[in-house]
């Protein structure tokens, strides 16, 4: 087959380090960027042949989202701008690891497994976050595209919610949007302006907000947005890259794990802030109160909103479709309750993972999902889409309930359903204050989080923490789930959990409780139990103090 030769041929100026190991997860590869020139070149080749297989464009994401500037990673976006189908997961994987005289074979095998046409015809969207190891790590992807036949598109700079959007405009024909990163401005810029005109006598103060671009991508392309916004919103930028590096004690990460804006930034009391990660698919609020104290409104907070909202305009619309919102075990207690107890939403819970969470929602009219550290979108069903469409164009519909259905295809339009995108949600959750009259503090006190906590425990092997009910609940090693359950018991309000990390030997652990002092102590306890019981390595855990 003349385009195994081809194949070898450019493989080998993609030469793969001896010995090493990678697993393609939840977040694709990722690893020290000098690590992954081969890597590239074989997941270009991966997403010409899952184009030929799907007969639809794929989309190839260089990014590695909020890890330090000198990683990179690789993500592949599957037809309708969702995450790679798991099956898939494992031919890139296997493709990865494949040694420099194995490769064709490796390569013929997923053809033949997928019976795939090479016939036919494969094109393949490439993006890049602004890593200065992306361009050429990008080229690496082009070519694998190219030594199977494959047709690339190159987007260059883009974040990583704007490649899964171009993929899903591109497949469904321009149904979902324009395939051009201005198409994609136009589009939520144009339902945002259309939403906040719903909003009664803003002043400048209401429409302003600082933005933490962690000195990435995200950064560049509210930049490039702005004007589309029609000074419907008034941003202040911060880490846009001009100096600082990438995600450095900033950005969304920073600020949900370190409790605190990130550094070098004044806010003054009560001002509304909100971080993206390094590839702007991550968003988190916050402000500063007029004593100084920090409150993080994270993905929790912009779920509860944003179904709040959704669900008041779906009783005005008088539309009768089902609405969830889908957490993970990390979600704090406090949201959940909110939810069941007051907006009498139907809450799900799922395995951590993006994917996880998209799949879910998926089963709903609208499916609200985000996981606490701010990743996450809302999907609606075509179904849900239509009913919307056709209430707004009903000439006999009384106004209240046509206003609700114009808000809501607007609200429809602002949000990528693709993925959870940072600028979207942003527009979102702006517009959302805007037509409520909400400040960031009457947003806050919705509900009040119980104090958490979140340690790791070094173990030798992570594999022996085997868990059920969406990580909740520990099934091995024998012993542990007792034991979390009798410690669980000594304080009020109190939950905790335990799972194995997805990317190294450590496991999570989270416990909530009544007070901070608690949920530190009972995070401690749990995180001893599972050192003791589970192969813990290194010193024992000590008390926080």
């Amino acid at each position: 087959m003349a385009e195994f030769q081809e194949v070898l041929k450019q493989s080998a100026l993609h030469p793969k380090p001896a010995g090493l190991c990678l697993q393609y997860g939840t977040a694709g590869f990722r690893t020290n960027a000098k690590q992954l020139d081969h890597i590239m070149f074989r997941m270009g080749m991966l997403a010409t042949l899952r184009s030929k297989k799907t007969q639809a464009t794929i989309g190839v994401m260089v990014t590695a989202s909020h890890n330090p500037e000198e990683d990179n990673g690789v993500k592949l976006v599957d037809p309708m701008g969702e995450m790679l189908t798991p099956a898939w997961e494992d031919y890139a994987t296997q493709l990865a690891n494949a040694e420099q005289d194995d490769l064709a074979r490796a390569v013929k095998e997923v053809i033949q497994k997928e019976a795939i046409d090479m016939s036919r015809e494969a094109n393949v969207f490439v993006g890049k976050d602004t890593r200065s190891s992306s361009p050429a790590l990008s080229q690496a992807v082009i070519d694998g595209v190219s030594a199977l036949g494959g047709h690339s598109k190159d987007y260059g700079l883009v974040t990583t919610p704007q490649l899964h959007y171009m993929v899903w405009c591109q497949n469904t024909k321009g149904k979902y949007g324009e395939a051009t990163v201005e198409g994609y401005y136009r589009k939520h810029c144009q339902a945002y302006v259309q939403l906040t005109k719903n909003a009664s006598n803003r002043t400048d103060d209401q429409k302003h907000l600082c933005v933490d671009g962690a000195n990435g991508i995200g950064a560049l392309k509210v930049r490039e947005m702005e004007h589309h916004l029609q000074k419907g919103l008034q941003i202040s930028l911060f880490n846009d890259g001009s100096k600082g590096k990438l995600n450095h004690q900033c950005g969304a990460d920073f600020v949900k794990v370190q409790q605190k804006p990130p550094a070098d930034i004044e806010i003054n009391p009560g001002e509304r802030c909100c971080s993206f990660d390094g590839d702007a698919d991550r968003i988190v609020y916050y402000y500063t109160d007029s004593d100084g104290r920090f409150h993080l409104l994270d993905g929790d907070k912009i779920a509860t909103l944003i179904s709040t909202f959704l669900k008041e305009l779906l009783t005005q619309a008088g539309l009768d479709l089902n609405i969830a919102v889908v957490q993970t075990a990390y979600a704090n207690g406090s949201s959940t309750l909110y939810l069941e107890n007051t907006m009498k939403v139907i809450v799900k819970c799922t395995k951590t993972g993006v994917k996880h969470l998209h799949h879910e929602a998926q089963k709903f009219d609208i499916g609200v999902y985000f996981e606490a550290n701010g990743h996450g979108t809302v999907l609606f069903s075509q179904a849900a889409v239509e009913k919307i469409q056709q209430l707004a164009e009903d000439a006999n519909s009384d106004d209240t309930k046509k206003r609700a259905a114009l808000l809501l295809q607007s609200t429809v339009n602002v949000i990528n359903q693709t993925v959870g995108d940072a600028i979207s949600d942003m527009l979102l959750i702006e517009a959302i204050l805007a037509v409520r009259g909400m400040t960031v503090q009457q947003w806050d006190a919705m509900y009040t989080d119980l104090p958490n906590r979140q340690l790791k425990v070094k173990v030798s092997d992570r594999r022996v923490i085997d868990t059920t009910d969406a990580e909740r609940r520990a099934v091995s090693p024998a012993g542990l789930q007792d034991a979390i359950d009798s410690l669980v018991k000594k304080y009020r309000q109190a939950r905790s959990f335990v799972r194995p990390s997805g990317t190294e030997d450590v496991v999570r652990v989270y416990a909530e409780a009544e007070t901070q002092e608690s949920a530190d102590a009972l995070a401690h306890e749990v995180s001893l139990a599972v050192y003791r019981l589970a192969g813990g390595v290194g010193d024992e855990p000590k008390p926080l103090q």
